[in-house]
């Protein structure tokens, strides 16, 4: 029987065998296309039409067109798109690709004359800063650079500070309006009726990245061994924070979005940022609260982006009760697809792998895209528990000829 792409992909993440593969582009704003890429693509397609907006500023990532979508059948939304939906809400900026694009009226970077770009906050600290000719901007400040406060009283101030707060991207940019979450429900509520895709929102709720966002990862990776209770301490803090945002999370869109996702990269290239013993005591405690709450106070299904060498940790993260992972960074070592899905395709749906971003999508021919794609949907879309999403954002240097052999790979999949 067919299926809406909102019950394809249900069905996919509870383990159970959709009518056919599902797909996402742009769910979030780490499995989606940078705008330099996205308005190539929008070229190659020969559509005129619309926009190039970028809605993820700090990675200057597009928001992907519905009339794009229904050309790769797409299955999930963004729940950001029900905010700055008018032209007057956009500007006109040309990526340093030449594509054109649109930045939100609310950022106004400092266009240096050597071609960098600068973000200041209100009192004018230095948030971040894109060099010429760059696809993302870099986080300058680090409030707890130097050490830790001796008390938590001025946490909210500097954690808005950080690049990934003072720069945020829809909705979460407009959560400081009167009436906000009123309006986020009721705009989800009608996004939700004129859609039968599935829908996501971004809650953050990061614990790890925060401590590398306030202390700098260099600095972090240290406190993790040396002062441990400094960790616990700070993850005590951001807890408290998560948990209040995740109340009015499930409040407001418990019944209308179907997945709530949150961040921590807890993996490099060749290993994990710490031992396995490190992860069990200083996070997974925290892992698995932000998830006891969302399923004990809504319907929606948790999804975690988590890059790099994690095997290891994959067994935590489903004890901790994480129904997703993304992005499944197969580049990485020790994640070879066929041992992930042997091990843990029945504890956690796998939500990426579909390409690989960083040899493969960005430099194969079509051919070896397309080739790469079917071996990798052979492998996961196995019993469910599988979402074909490509690893990490669609950069700027990806043919868009390239996306679209990964998008015919999928296509044909499906019949």
């Amino acid at each position: 029987m067919k299926m809406t792409p909102r019950e394809r992909v249900m069905a996919s993440v509870n383990h159970q065998n959709p009518d056919s593969l599902p797909m996402d582009l742009g769910s979030n704003v780490s499995a989606g296309i940078s705008g330099m890429a996205y308005g190539k693509l929008k070229e190659y397609l020969g559509i005129t039409t619309g926009h190039n907006r970028i809605y993820d500023v700090v990675q200057q990532v597009a928001q992907p067109e519905i009339q794009v979508l229904d050309i790769i059948g797409a299955d999930v939304l963004d729940v950001g798109r029900v905010f700055n939906t008018e032209d007057s809400d956009w500007y006109d900026v040309t990526l340093s690709n030449g594509v054109a694009a649109q930045w939100p009226g609310w950022f106004r970077p400092r266009h240096n004359k050597d071609g960098s770009y600068e973000y200041f906050d209100c009192e004018g600290t230095l948030i971040a800063k894109m060099p010429n000719g760059g696809m993302c901007f870099d986080q300058q400040y680090f409030p707890y650079k130097e050490d830790y406060p001796e008390n938590y009283k001025d946490l909210d101030k500097e954690m808005g500070k950080v690049i990934w707060s003072a720069m945020v991207h829809s909705p979460w940019d407009h959560s400081s309006e009167k009436y906000f979450l009123e309006t986020l429900r009721e705009r989800c509520l009608v996004l939700k009726n004129s859609t039968d895709r599935a829908l996501m929102i971004t809650c953050g709720c990061n614990f790890f990245e925060w401590g590398t966002f306030l202390r700098r990862m260099e600095n972090y990776l240290m406190d993790i061994y040396e002062e441990p209770e400094q960790v616990l301490a700070l993850n005590d803090q951001l807890l408290e924070r998560h948990l209040k945002n995740l109340e009015n999370t499930c409040k407001y869109l418990d019944g209308i979005v179907d997945i709530v996702r949150f961040g921590d990269d807890l993996g490099m290239n060749n290993n994990m940022f710490m031992s396995l013993e490190k992860y069990r005591t200083l996070f997974k405690p925290y892992h698995t609260k932000i998830n006891e709450y969302v399923h004990k106070h809504s319907s929606m299904k948790t999804f975690l982006h988590s890059c790099g060498s994690i095997f290891p940790v994959i067994g935590d993260l489903a004890e901790a009760g994480f129904d997703i992972l993304n992005p499944v960074q197969t580049s990485a070592a020790n994640m070879d697809p066929a041992k992930l899905k042997q091990e843990y395709g029945k504890d956690i749906t796998f939500w990426g792998g579909g390409c690989n971003t960083r040899k493969i999508l960005n430099m194969g021919t079509e051919k070896e895209v397309y080739d790469y794609c079917r071996r990798m949907i052979d492998i996961f879309f196995q019993d469910g528990g599988f979402v074909f999403n490509q690893e990490h954002n669609i950069l700027g240097d990806v043919p868009p000829q390239n996306i679209m052999a990964m998008y015919r790979a999928v296509e044909d999949a499906r019949r």
